[in-house]
């Protein structure tokens, strides 16, 4: 067992981690930034040591400052969250080789599945159906116009080395293609100093469908049902569901099978996510695999009655992964992402938050680290919280996240709020028909009631 973890993260996820650090005896360490030295990890943990300036690229990406931190506080382990480092292979290679434990996969399976062209190779050999796409890095533009035309448009060029939607651009024709193919290597470049780009074949009404597998150093695999996350904005999610109301019982033993003989055949540990998207014949294809915990892993506990953090704790200290084979999903759970940003422009909102009420009640989770009188630095993500209900059917998990929303208060900066509540209230979601161009037609629709409103009605 650990005698002390260092926290590499902050905000939500940091607090997240401390707790069920504490709930299972483990002492904890918060590092944070300069702007971060009044966050509430740092007044939650055991520990807390300033890792460096504002800048992430000077604190939380800072690898040797993390380490010494590590070294000074005598951490035996390091949990990287998500974001940040978490998905760094070289990272979690440093921090195998110093002797502290990396809790997640080992750094052979994050370098795998962070190049996204190989990753689609091994999925191959697993068996695991992925989406039609070239088998290499595209080497010039004529290439992909070659590949385009084998394929048919829509096509998308994904970078190799990254994924959340950064260097990656979908072209409906020749023409868009020539247009996004340098705009896309110029963002994979940047966010991932890799201009590299492989394409596949754009799925225009499919639904984004992830599994979450639990993996143990003994080559124990076990797979949770689904969580449909297909209402997102430049492939950013916003809200997250589960179960899947167009995956059926055959469909999902069917993904979880995948995901499971995936995480075997590469020989996986620790938490991961396994990415699909399921076409309207209900095909699903593999489309990339996260080696960390993800934003939305509370609705999988909430319908699951589990705590996923705690079990990657233990299996991280060398415990086996224990889960009963027929445990079930019960009910239906909804997470809604609360950014610190104009809900209508989507800019970040930075600043005080004046005043804070977040809602209660059964059924209701808050995850946050947000507090009256905190400082929301603009250096970092915009996610202040995220909101989870839990009710035994989606009408009334909908019914309970609506309240939950109108309950919530947060002054001093602006929030995504105005825009769950559209969402929620949408007649397309309410419905369970939608799929990763809802927030598309979505937004249309709002543009299109603004444009038919009357002078008095848009100044009511």
């Amino acid at each position: 067992m650990f005698s002390k973890i260092l926290i590499a993260n902050r905000g939500e996820i940091a607090l997240r981690i401390i707790r069920a650090a504490r709930e299972l005896g483990f002492k904890t360490v918060a590092v944070y930034s300069e702007a971060d030295k009044t966050a509430l990890h740092t007044l939650l943990a055991h520990e807390k040591i300033c890792i460096g300036p504002a800048k992430a690229s000077d604190s939380y990406l800072n690898i040797p400052n993390l380490l010494s931190a590590a070294e000074i506080t005598k951490a035996d382990a390091i949990h990287p969250g998500y974001g940040f480092l978490s998905e760094n292979a070289r990272f979690a290679e440093i921090c195998e080789t110093s002797g502290i434990v990396f809790i997640g996969p080992p750094a052979s399976a994050i370098r795998l599945l962070g190049d996204k062209n190989r990753a689609r190779q091994e999925m191959k050999k697993a068996r695991v159906p992925v989406i039609p796409g070239g088998e290499k890095i595209l080497q010039d533009m004529e290439e992909a116009k070659k590949l385009a035309r084998q394929f048919g448009f829509p096509v998308i060029l994904k970078a190799a080395s990254g994924g959340g939607g950064k260097g990656m651009r979908i072209a409906h024709n020749p023409a868009q293609l020539e247009e996004q193919f340098p705009i896309a290597q110029n963002e994979a470049k940047s966010a991932f100093g890799d201009a590299s780009l492989y394409m596949e074949k754009f799925l225009s009404s499919a639904r984004h469908i992830e599994i979450q597998v639990a993996a143990d150093k003994n080559g124990r695999v076990h797979a949770f049902g689904e969580r449909e996350c297909s209402v997102q904005r430049k492939y950013q999610k916003l809200i997250e569901e589960t179960p899947s109301t167009m995956v059926d019982p055959r469909l999902r033993r069917k993904m979880i099978a995948a995901a499971e003989e995936a995480a075997r055949y590469l020989g996986y540990q620790s938490l991961g996510t396994f990415e699909f998207l399921v076409d309207e014949k209900k095909n699903f294809f593999f489309m990339e695999a996260n080696t960390r915990v993800q934003v939305e892993h509370p609705i999988t506990e909430a319908v699951y009655n589990i705590d996923l953090l705690k079990m990657q704790l233990r299996m991280a200290a060398g415990e086996k992964l224990n889960v009963p084979e027929d445990m079930e999903m019960r009910g239906h759970a909804i997470e809604c992402r609360i950014n610190a940003e104009d809900p209508e422009t989507f800019v970040p909102s930075p600043g005080k938050i004046d005043f804070l009420v977040f809602p209660g009640g059964e059924g209701i989770r808050v995850d946050s680290a947000a507090y009256c009188g905190c400082e929301i630095p603009p250096h970092y993500d915009s996610l202040l919280a995220k909101i989870i209900a839990l009710a035994p059917t989606r009408q009334a998990a909908i019914k309970k996240m609506i309240t939950a929303l109108e309950m919530t208060t947060i002054v001093g900066v602006k929030t995504n709020l105005p825009l769950h509540l559209k969402i929620l209230s949408d007649r397309e979601f309410q419905t369970g028909s939608y799929d990763t161009r809802f927030m598309e037609r979505f937004l249309s629709r709002k543009e299109t009631e603004a444009r038919e409103q009357t002078p008095g009605e848009r100044g009511a």
